[in-house]
């Protein structure tokens, strides 16, 4: 699976270090060829000899090292490879590189690489769940980072949680999956996609909202299916407990009208997909305070239209999209409501399911669509998000591909 690839493996402190050599291993036998980066407390649990050993290649720990230097060895070290890989990835690699610190060799590769770099973070459970970590892991997705774990379980330190770092074998997987999609079709290369996904949140008062049930699943598995096929994308994601998308400029919005002002922000694109559940309706009269019970008669709610996102992108004129997709999610006569949707709302092509609570759609990992466009209905069969994301955007890049 990796016959010629060349992997540069960075190996930071901790207990999970003792892992890397089974890595740097695995990544061999898989025909890949590694070298290393150990940084001086990944040296206190891992010997230098044990991971040249492993990999046939001398181990790089110093950034003033002359023999190394001459050469400018921390750009080579970091250029020459295909992929970089950071296992351990402790919290203080990841803050060094989520702010451009270099200050040791692995930290100065990481800022000076031009390559692809994957994750595997290991540390403490209160470490990992700290705001700061976030903040950094955050800034490192949105740097186009992948991440691969941590895993949930018990730590060398005797607590339990989500901190383990990846099993090497896992790592493997990961690495493999990525040099699969560098050979794959590019078919949306150039392209700029637009999606958005999510629920939005209608303020009802400080602290009450209108929502619905909506995970986002579905519209970021279109967003990495669109990454995959070459397309420079762009997330508008309402409020999700989603990690944002490697390589994905997300935008993080509550309110449909914040939606509708970041997708018109977002233009011009190539393809525009509104997955987004957009509330139809939000609070005329929200309140500035907490409305409270008085005893007396319930307060009504006075509600008013929310844009209508997809009508009005599907009319836009100049800045129209060559290929605008609407979602409709039903739960009652699919294909009819779906069909008199498509025909009121303009745009090209309509994706239409069944989220009735016997479906099991909203919030879980697989779905049944159909795809109605002016030649008629494609029914997919029910399949995995991520796997009827990938049907789709093969089916938009097709479309787009058309003689107008």
């Amino acid at each position: 699976m990796l016959s010629g690839k060349r992997v540069l493996l960075i190996v930071g402190g901790g207990i999970a270090a003792c892992k890397t050599p089974e890595l740097a291993r695995l990544i061999r036998k898989a025909g890949g060829h590694v070298r290393v980066i150990l940084t001086k407390a990944g040296a206190e649990f891992v010997t230098p000899l044990t991971l040249a050993s492993l990999t046939g290649e001398k181990v790089h720990d110093a950034l003033f090292s002359l023999t190394d230097e001459i050469e400018m060895g921390h750009i080579e070290l970091s250029r020459s490879a295909d992929l970089v890989v950071v296992a351990p990835a402790t919290a203080d690699l990841m803050a060094k590189a989520a702010h451009g610190l270099a200050n040791d060799l692995a930290s100065t590769a990481l800022l000076a690489t031009d390559k692809p770099v994957l994750m595997a973070p290991a540390m403490n459970v209160r470490m990992w769940l700290n705001p700061a970590t976030r903040r950094n892991i955050a800034t490192l997705r949105d740097d186009g980072i992948s991440f691969i774990g941590p895993d949930e379980g018990e730590m060398a330190c005797g607590e339990y949680g989500p901190g383990r770092m990846a099993e090497p074998a896992a790592i493997l997987a990961t690495i493999e999956a990525h040099f699969v999609r560098e050979v794959a079709p590019k078919p949306l290369a150039g392209k700029h996609v637009l999606i958005t996904a999510g629920p939005t949140h209608e303020p009802i008062d400080p602290v009450r909202y209108i929502a619905n049930r909506s995970s986002g699943k579905q519209g970021y598995a279109l967003a990495e299916a669109a990454r995959d096929s070459g397309a420079r994308v762009t997330l508008v994601s309402g409020p999700v407990t989603l990690p944002a998308p490697a390589g994905i400029r997300t935008i993080r919005v509550e309110t449909a009208r914040e939606m509708d002002e970041a997708v018109e922000q977002a233009l011009p694109a190539d393809i525009a997909i509104f997955a987004a559940a957009v509330a139809d309706w939000r609070v005329a009269d929200e309140s500035a305070e907490k409305r409270k019970k008085d005893g007396n008669a319930i307060p009504p709610l006075q509600l008013t239209e929310n844009p209508d996102i997809l009508a009005r992108i599907s009319r836009h004129g100049s800045k129209r999209p060559c290929l605008v997709v609407g979602f409709a999610a039903e739960t009652g006569k699919v294909l009819e409501h779906a069909k008199a949707k498509f025909a009121r709302k303009g745009c090209d092509l309509l994706v239409a399911n069944d989220v009735s609570p016997a479906s099991g759609v909203m919030g879980g990992d697989r779905n049944r669509v159909h795809l109605v466009s002016p030649e008629g209905v494609e029914s997919l069969p029910e399949m995995g998000k991520g796997e009827v994301a990938t049907a789709l955007i093969a089916r938009f890049a097709e479309r787009l591909a058309r003689p107008a």
